[in-house]
């Protein structure tokens, strides 16, 4: 945002309008409201929040104390549980691959539908994570679509790469690299969810103050 969007009039007696008329209860809720009408970036409309209250036009409450989790700490919260999940499959995978011959009935077909679910699922469901990190951004069926669809454009991307190395296409090279992109994508997810969702919360244990 500019300084001369920043001061534009137009914005400041529409936040005091909807602050006197509708009295939304949190900052969060301001926030949203003046973003269906402005096309502004939640950090933008804060920004300004917090130029109309030093100007003494509106003036904001702490609803509580609010605690800021580290990273770590919300990885280890249940928040996190699906990260750990995703490697946890991932990981799974990798082993039943290198440690289930083909010949090994029944438990070959353990392998089997684990491999078809790291293949068609995980990696697009890790990207499709750290691209859209909360549920808001897009509804289950959409992020299941984009992420079987996403699955069979990287893995044979990875494939291609893999053929111009020494390792070549074989199973070990295949594995361990879609192991590690999964990894990777679901870490940047983890680390993009926690952003925004500790900023969200910030932003929600401020309330407005009449």
């Amino acid at each position: 945002m500019t300084p001369n969007q920043t001061a534009n009039p137009s914005i400041k007696e529409y936040i005091l309008s909807v602050t006197k008329n509708q009295k939304p209860e949190t900052v969060r809720q301001l926030v949203e409201i003046v973003r269906q009408k402005y096309p502004l970036k939640q950090q933008e409309i804060t920004d300004l929040l917090a130029q109309l209250e030093n100007e003494g036009i509106i003036h904001f409450t702490k609803k509580e104390p609010y605690t800021r989790l580290s990273l770590r700490e919300y990885a280890l919260s249940s928040k996190a549980a699906w990260f750990w999940i995703t490697i946890a499959v991932a990981a799974a995978t990798s082993i039943a691959a290198f440690t289930i011959p083909e010949d090994a009935f029944p438990l070959v077909y353990v392998r089997y539908v684990l491999g078809t679910v790291f293949i068609l699922g995980l990696p697009g469901y890790a990207l499709v994570k750290a691209l859209f990190p909360t549920k808001k951004e897009m509804d289950s069926i959409e992020r299941l679509a984009l992420s079987i669809g996403l699955s069979l454009a990287l893995v044979p991307i990875v494939g291609l790469i893999l053929n111009y190395t020494p390792w070549g296409i074989r199973l070990t090279p295949i594995t361990l690299s879609l192991l590690a992109l999964t990894t990777a994508f679901a870490t940047a997810a983890l680390v993009r969810e926690y952003q925004v969702n500790t900023d969200e919360a910030q932003t929600a244990s401020t309330n407005l103050r009449p």
